[in-house]
């Protein structure tokens, strides 16, 4: 693709990952709307499902929200026992931009999409990364829903759009314009438990001991996979920190069965990865739009 040509690419990260007629009727609604759905990742254990959209500057923000609406009307963010952190039913929708030349395309998206979701579905909306002065979605997530309702009621956290408590079934939504995202999943070897993959994640995450820059990493157990334990990462400059150094980092601590991928991350990021190592959902962004005809 040329710089400054092609489309906008969403991924809104949605707190349901069990039931499929829910997410075949939010997957439609952002088709119906203009977006093209490039992937769906729905995880039981996370209870979350990772969409990737793609629309054209202009376009993508009006999709977003209708399938906002969509999230609003059935899910229940206070009966959501899934383990991964979140605050929302729509927890986060960033707008990414695949070079510098959509950067501004990007930015103008995702505020138009944060000032909509406040206003027109009454769901407070944190900005967060670059437009919101650098603060991390963990910072807002941290303590989970109670937490956050706490938070805001005191005065302590402020939304940047809607209304000044969280939706009483919806919570809150986490808006960001930023460059791609990967994340990245490694599953520990047996007899690894939990305290191993905590272990592991302290130690490699930006901050720890051996931490790598730009890496956010939790430890895990998944129920659906036999209480496998996980290592489950963010890794937020894929230039700078290829997946494979990730790897690397883990193995030095314990033997590593299977990876995982969530969404569709650029081509870029698997450079140098090991040939030994099976990945789940390797699939990259620039296959899967190449697959697809123009987006206009």
């Amino acid at each position: 693709m040329s710089a400054g040509a092609g489309p906008l690419i969403a991924v809104p990260n949605v707190s349901e990952g069990r039931d499929p007629l829910v997410l075949a009727t939010i997957g439609d609604t952002f088709t119906t709307a203009g977006a093209r759905v490039l992937d769906v990742h729905a995880d039981p254990d996370h209870h979350r499902s990772v969409f990737t959209l793609a629309a054209a500057p202009g376009r993508l923000a009006g999709a977003l929200v209708a399938g906002a609406g969509e999230i609003v009307r059935m899910l229940d963010v206070r009966e959501h026992p899934g383990i991964h952190p979140h605050v929302g039913a729509l927890d986060v929708a960033p707008v990414v931009h695949l070079d510098e030349a959509r950067r501004g395309p990007a930015v103008a998206e995702a505020l138009v999409l944060a000032d909509r979701i406040g206003h027109e579905l009454e769901v407070p909306v944190f900005l967060y990364g670059a437009l919101g002065g650098g603060r991390t979605r963990a910072e807002i997530r941290r303590g989970g829903i109670d937490a956050l309702t706490e938070r805001m009621r005191t005065g302590e956290l402020v939304p940047d759009y809607g209304p000044l408590e969280p939706h009483p079934t919806a919570g809150a939504t986490l808006v960001a314009a930023r460059p791609p995202l990967i994340a990245f999943n490694l599953e520990l070897a047996p007899p690894a438990t939990l305290d191993d993959a905590k272990r592991i994640a302290a130690d490699i995450r930006e901050g720890g001991a051996h931490g790598l820059p730009g890496l956010r990493a939790i430890g895990l157990t998944l129920a659906a996979r036999e209480n496998v334990a996980q290592v489950s990462m963010n890794v937020e400059d894929h230039l700078a920190l290829p997946l494979a150094n990730v790897v690397e980092a883990v193995r030095a601590h314990a033997p590593i069965a299977e990876a995982e991928i969530i969404g569709l991350p650029p081509e870029a990021a698997f450079a140098g990865f090991p040939e030994d190592l099976a990945v789940r959902n390797r699939r990259t962004l620039e296959a899967t739009l190449a697959g697809h005809a123009p987006i206009r």
